[in-house]
């Protein structure tokens, strides 16, 4: 064991931190499971420590596995929780249920991933490390902290675990788990560097997560890629339960405090409903689209875990709750925060957001320099009286000039589209500026376009940062 052990999760994530990221702009060959593969063999197989479901998809894949810690707790396991990009701690990422792992649990793995990466990996002189080998590199930040995750639930002896993809599917540092389940949300373009320049490559890496003989849930999805999934999970022999066939959403009701609806599970084939009584449920995010992150969390936990009950899933989701998931950070005048980062995401958070609060709010939006800024623009610019584009962090690259001039360019009225959208790229003078603007004309405010920039203003607004008073 090394001599310089870790007292603290801080500790620890500083220390971390100072590994090559992949999300920082590492080559798209980084991307390499027989590394990951020998992590875990070196570790001592820490994956195969509880059994797993594991979630992929091009959006709402962090809600769905929020939702099943969240039921999978209520139904009294120790669910250890992976998901990323985190909003306000980096713990986020790594919990037990929806709370953090205790610093013992935290401490314990971190001195545990020192000892791996410090003295065990430099022991076994695999050419897969050394940056000096044509194919070998040192372990990238997200294969460390996928480790990380795998160690802390083993150290609290967690008996399931629910892990969320991080970029992709087939070449995830993930993708070492042979889970009950495999969940995949809705595919759309995304990531092209990496993921492939078309929806159809895009939904072959996401798929690349369906493992030999285990089920698929499988969100509804485009005419393009639906047949992607069904390919796959035949050459798997893998039971697909695409959702749209099994279970319907009734008597949807959004308000600002959340989402009720009915669930009905209906027969497949030969294949009894995964409930016979409809369920009528609730949960404190707005949205449409969380309902159907929730149905699709329930299919995954009722096939990998069919003792669950009904009490177990309503509380499960009544107690879901995790930042940056269209959250009410201010009241007067109503700020929300929404992480959609794609194209559909962000005309489903435009559309719950007009019809809670109306149109002609104000937009404060960013995105990553990888995303269709014109699609964006297209999409959001009608529903707002003003909008200010600024810097989604620095955690990611980013063209705010040119996401400015795709949204100028929508603009109906041309002499006035300066006026209506502004540039500022400080992200704090950005939202002073809407509270501002929001506090004088009484207009509802929305902040979105990337969880960075959510967690940029989330920081700011709800810490006291700097906000002025009204």
């Amino acid at each position: 064991m090394s001599k310089s052990i870790f007292t603290s999760s801080t500790d620890f994530f500083s220390w971390l931190s100072g590994f090559i990221d992949l999300e920082r702009g590492q080559k798209p060959k980084s991307f390499r499971t027989d590394r990951m593969e020998t992590l875990m063999d070196i570790a001592g197989h820490p994956e195969r420590c509880a059994p797993s479901i594991h979630i992929a998809g091009s959006k709402g894949k962090g809600s769905v596995t929020g939702m099943l810690a969240a039921m999978l707790t209520q139904a009294g396991f120790r669910a250890a929780r992976y998901m990323s990009p985190h909003v306000t701690d980096i713990r986020e990422r790594i919990c037990l249920g929806d709370s953090y792992f205790s610093e013992d649990v935290y401490c314990a793995a971190g001195n545990e991933l020192r000892h791996i990466t410090e003295e065990l990996l430099p022991a076994a002189e695999n050419p897969l490390f050394n940056p000096e080998t044509e194919d070998g590199a040192e372990p990238t930040y997200f294969e460390l902290l996928t480790l990380f995750f795998f160690l802390c639930a083993r150290s609290a002896n967690c008996n399931v675990m629910v892990v969320e993809t991080g970029m992709g599917g087939r070449l995830d540092s993930t993708n070492v788990l042979d889970p009950l389940v495999s969940v995949i949300n809705i595919i759309e373009l995304e990531h092209t560097s990496f993921l492939g320049n078309t929806i159809q490559e895009v939904a072959a890496e996401k798929a690349g997560i369906i493992k030999q003989e285990k089920p698929l849930i499988l969100a509804k999805q485009s005419e393009e890629v639906i047949d992607i999934f069904i390919k796959k999970t035949k050459e798997k022999n893998s039971p697909l339960l695409y959702l749209p066939d099994i279970a319907g959403l009734s008597n949807v009701s959004i308000t600002p405090r959340g989402t009720d609806f009915i669930l009905t599970f209906k027969p497949c084939g030969k294949t009894s409903p995964l409930f016979d009584t409809s369920l009528s449920l609730s949960i404190n995010v707005p949205g449409k689209v969380q309902a159907e992150n929730a149905a699709l969390a329930i299919a995954a936990v009722k096939t990998a875990f069919p003792h669950i009950n009904e009490d177990a899933i309503r509380g499960g989701l009544k107690k879901f709750n995790i930042p940056g998931r269209f959250e009410k950070i201010a009241n007067e005048p109503p700020f929300i925060i929404d992480g959609a980062h794609t194209q559909r995401s962000l005309e489903l958070c435009i559309e719950t957001f007009c019809s809670l609060y109306g149109e002609g709010g104000i937009l404060v939006f960013g995105c990553a320099a990888d995303k269709d800024e014109k699609a964006m623009a297209k999409t959001a610019c009608s529903h707002f009286s003003k909008i200010i584009i600024t810097t989604p962090g620095t955690f990611k690259a980013s063209d705010i000039e040119k996401i400015y001039e795709a949204f100028e360019a929508k603009e109906a009225n041309k002499e006035t589209a300066h006026e209506k959208t502004l540039l500022i790229a400080d992200t704090k003078k950005a939202v002073i500026t809407a509270m501002e603007f929001a506090r004088k004309r009484n207009l509802p405010i929305l902040g979105t376009g990337s969880f960075y920039l959510v967690s940029e203003i989330r920081d700011f607004v709800v810490r006291g940062r700097g906000i002025p008073s009204p």
